[in-house]
């Protein structure tokens, strides 16, 4: 059920090891209707070894980064569950995010609490027709330089409510 007309919808993001099949989360990032943000670095599970620096360039985490900074995945899964129960999250890359959601459920034997679904169930055909210039200008307005799962969800909210904003008047 898309969020209420007067919430901002909340928001996971995923960053992985790489683009492809054998890729795995290495940080998941979220931002609560509230406003309130969670975010945190996995350490790979044993098995979980593709590793793509392409990736690692767009990102900027490294491997080394992941163990010295990075949460087990259990504990990382029962972080969400417990601080997301019942709750419906919206993804941009869903396509991708779902699979990397799983993956890390799946590694430690666990059910999610709550549901990921499509951005794109959420977005009007206003919306969607100036998503990309609106993303940019929050963008821009908001410094963020980094390419991380906990700013990159705050962006997509925010444009969102923007979008949201702007088709309605």
């Amino acid at each position: 059920m898309p969020p209420d007309s007067a919430a901002r919808p909340a928001i996971l993001d995923i960053e992985a090891s790489g683009f492809g099949a054998h890729s795995y989360p290495i940080e998941i990032g979220l931002v609560r209707a509230d406003g309130w943000r969670y975010c945190s670095l996995i350490v790979p599970q044993p098995d979980w070894t593709h590793w793509d620096g392409d990736a690692e360039r767009v990102h900027g985490i490294s491997r080394a980064a992941l163990q010295s900074h990075g949460r087990p995945a259990a504990e990382v899964a029962r972080t969400l569950n417990e601080l997301l129960a019942g709750q419906t999250l919206y993804s941009d890359g869903w396509v991708v995010d779902l699979p990397w959601l799983r993956r890390l459920f799946y590694a430690v034997a666990l059910e999610p609490a709550f549901e990921l679904s499509p951005l794109e169930r959420i977005l009007s055909e206003g919306q969607m027709a100036h998503w990309h210039a609106v993303k940019a200008a929050v963008l821009a307005a908001s410094g963020e330089r980094r390419h991380r799962a906990s700013s990159d969800a705050w962006v997509i909210q925010e444009t969102w409510w923007r979008t949201r904003v702007d088709s309605a008047a």
